[in-house]
């Protein structure tokens, strides 16, 4: 599943509603006029667009998000990826560091925590690929 684009606004509002859903519209409404400044055919609006996008259901004044936070956030960074940096993982990487420096060891040792996770998915992908490639051309009868 494609998650659709939402821009910075749309974004600040599907904060509000992923920390308080499910939500009655008319609440996320009085939500939206505290925390954005927005006026209620604001917040409607937003509603009704995020809602023919498939980002959220409004149903019997209940509102909810089909896509997660998460889906959200990866999404926005393969889009800067793929657009600011040509799809290259190492050069955002070594541009973000340039800019942020890690505030601590712990967070430091947390990313690399990360990077092993990604070697050892890796790497078993890469094992099955072998074992279960090999098994599929004999399987075949092709010779390996």
């Amino acid at each position: 599943m494609e998650i659709p684009k939402i821009f910075e606004s749309e974004y600040r509002f599907c904060l509000l509603l992923w920390a308080n859903e499910p939500i009655k519209s008319g609440e996320l409404v009085k939500l939206c006029r505290e925390k954005l400044s927005w006026k209620p055919s604001t917040t409607y609006t937003v509603i009704k667009r995020l809602s023919d996008r498939g980002v959220l259901l409004n149903q019997e004044s209940l509102v909810f998000s089909l896509v997660s936070k998460a889906q959200v956030q990866a999404a926005q960074m393969d889009e800067l990826l793929e657009k600011t940096f040509e799809g290259s993982l190492p050069d955002f990487v070594a541009a973000f560091t340039k800019s942020r420096r890690p505030s601590s060891v712990k967070e430091i040792e947390a990313v690399q925590q990360l990077l092993e996770a990604y070697r050892s998915d890796l790497e078993i992908e890469k094992v099955h690929k072998m074992v279960y490639g090999y098994w599929e051309e004999s399987k075949d009868g092709n010779s390996v």
